[in-house]
């Protein structure tokens, strides 16, 4: 198979021709080595490329498929991860120059998974500094493969670049605030928020504790299952991952969505947000109907005070996450990083204490209404396509930052599980997703939801000229 034909293949795709015996995991591997050393100069999705031992990985993956043995989907298949997940040996700076030095001497739980399903570990992708808002300053941030004047999303922008430029087939990215969601949004690519607790973050840099979760970024809701599948559970290492059992999230899937409820609140989900964001949902919620679901209205929590608390909570949790470092050595840090750690720092035990109040009361009004639907239906953020020179006036502009963190840092609040689908483009040629929200641990559901989605759209299948 040519190169060419290749690096856009779905995860599962070329996983079924490596176990066919079709495709070699060597053969594969270095195509993508190669696609990321011709195109990676430009586009700055990688903050390290692991060649030598993904030469390593791929042959012992091609010694073992040759003798029978399939691990899973995965096997085989070349993957990449957020910079903050630690591979043994290799540099795991957080998008920080404080630890541009540290190698870690084991592997994230998330990555040894990886390993352990016979993935091929390409490299470390490129993040926000502490996988808070900006790049560090003296970071060049990954650039968006559709056009470099648009936001290419934040923190895991590098997984959002490198999944949609097919240098990987699929990727860990981690998601605080939206940042699985926006760089999925912003790239035109598919990404999966699982419930907190579902996956470990073990060996994982924090930037918030209970706001901080792992999960996959890859070209369709199927491949994204699968790469779930593989990377949660239960971890020893970490007790806050939950003890229940995993589903297989490709099992069952039906390409319909008979029987499921589909909650819509029209006035939350449409003021403020524009054109381009509001038609993409439209057409994702009209596209469900047809497949099957039921749109039920509903009126969503007000979630103003949430988003508000937001910030501070997320800065205290940050504050402990940097206590060593920060402010001994705050000149090392870029100025969104040290506002956020100010911030935090500034917070008294009142202030948390009524933050933990305001954040179980909305927890329990949003689980009460999953009692009457399945899924949310919601765009992925309230503008679409941002610019790069849009972006730059966020810390200036309340208006961007609530439209930003909107639809997206409520779920973190809740730790309700999303997945984000592309759904068209806007008027700038930059992609638009939208999002589905599920009941805690019923990833299953999005899955199927985004799943019978792609089977009748080919959002997910357009890809950047580059």
């Amino acid at each position: 198979m040519a190169a060419t034909d290749l690096h856009y293949l779905g995860l599962v795709d070329v996983g079924r021709k490596i176990q066919a015996k079709e495709l070699s995991p060597v053969e594969a591997t270095k195509a993508m080595l190669g696609r990321i050393e011709k195109l990676d100069g430009k586009l700055k999705s990688f903050a390290h490329v692991m060649a030598d031992s993904a030469l390593t990985e791929a042959a012992a993956a091609e010694k073992e498929i040759a003798s029978g043995k399939i691990r899973g989907p995965l096997h085989g298949v070349p993957v990449a991860v957020k910079d903050l997940c630690w591979a043994k040996g290799a540099p795991a700076a957080h998008g920080m120059t404080i630890h541009r030095d540290f190698r870690p001497t084991e592997d994230a739980t998330v990555v040894a998974r990886l390993k352990e399903a016979g993935a091929i570990i390409l490299g470390k992708l490129q993040q926000t500094e502490g996988a808070y808002a900006d790049h560090h300053p003296k970071i060049d941030p990954p650039k968006n493969p559709w056009n470099a004047d648009l936001w290419p999303g934040a923190s895991s922008s590098g997984s959002g670049v490198a999944t949609a430029a097919g240098l990987c087939f699929g990727s860990l990215g981690t998601d605080t605030g939206g940042s699985i969601r926006f760089p999925s949004a912003a790239n035109g690519v598919t990404g999966l928020k699982p419930t907190w607790g579902r996956v470990s973050r073990y060996g994982a840099f924090e930037l918030a504790a209970t706001l901080d979760h792992i999960g996959p970024m890859a070209r369709s809701a199927v491949d994204c299952g699968a790469i779930l599948h593989v990377i949660a559970g239960q971890d020893p290492k970490d007790t806050t991952a939950v003890p229940l059992s995993v589903p297989d999230y490709l099992a069952g899937l039906t390409g319909d969505l008979r029987g499921v409820t589909i909650g819509l609140d029209r006035r939350w989900t449409s003021e403020g947000t524009d054109g381009d964001a509001a038609k993409v949902l439209a057409e994702g919620v009209r596209v469900a109907a047809d497949l099957g679901a039921k749109i039920k209205e509903i009126s969503f929590p007000d979630p103003k005070a949430i988003i508000d608390d937001w910030f501070p909570l997320c800065g205290i949790e940050v504050a402990v996450a940097h206590e060593e470092t920060y402010p001994a050595r705050k000149d090392e840090y870029g100025p969104a990083l040290a506002g956020l750690l100010d911030l935090g720092r500034q917070q008294s035990g009142m202030d948390y204490q009524k933050i933990v109040l305001r954040r179980e009361a909305f927890r329990g009004a949003v689980r009460a209404l999953f009692e009457s639907v399945d899924l949310l239906a919601i765009p992925a953020q309230a503008f679409a396509a941002p610019t790069l020179a849009k972006m730059a006036a966020l810390g200036e502009d309340a208006s961007l930052i609530g439209g930003l963190l909107r639809f997206t840092c409520p779920f973190d609040m809740t730790g309700s599980p999303t997945v984000t689908l592309p759904g068209g483009f806007a008027a700038n040629g930059g992609p638009v997703g939208f999002q589905f929200v599920g009941r805690h641990f019923e990833e299953a559901g999005l899955v199927r939801a985004g799943d019978a989605f792609q089977r009748v759209t080919d959002w997910h299948k357009r890809h950047p000229a580059i």
